[in-house]
């Protein structure tokens, strides 16, 4: 299993263009470039998400992330890859399409 490592850092979004952001900081030991790692044990939100469906407001308002079978972790979580599964979802727990991953940081390799 790859993927590039999602961080405090990473720049990512809903399918309809909010922008996600750790409603629980990572503040664990593990560091990329300054910003701590993410990971299954963080809470995600959306902000800005614009989705409506036939004209009624329909955003989505978090994100839950699958953390991947790696056996990598952080402080005892499963770190999170841009290639782990995920979901948006509404105040209604409606699911909206997986997240967008824009930018993540270095590349790992687990075989």
């Amino acid at each position: 299993m790859s993927g590039s490592l999602l961080d405090a850092s990473a720049v990512i979004g809903c399918p309809h263009g909010g922008r996600v952001t750790a409603a629980t900081t990572p503040s664990g030991g593990v560091r990329i470039g300054g910003a701590a790692v993410a990971t299954g044990a963080h809470t995600y939100v959306v902000a800005g998400c614009p989705h409506a469906v036939a004209g009624v407001p329909s955003p989505c308002v978090s994100v839950r992330w699958t953390a991947d079978g790696s056996g990598v972790t952080v402080d005892g979580a499963p770190v999170l890859l841009d290639t782990s599964a995920a979901e948006c979802f509404t105040a209604a727990f409606v699911p909206q399409g997986p997240p967008v991953v824009q930018a993540a940081q270095r590349k790992v390799t687990v075989r």
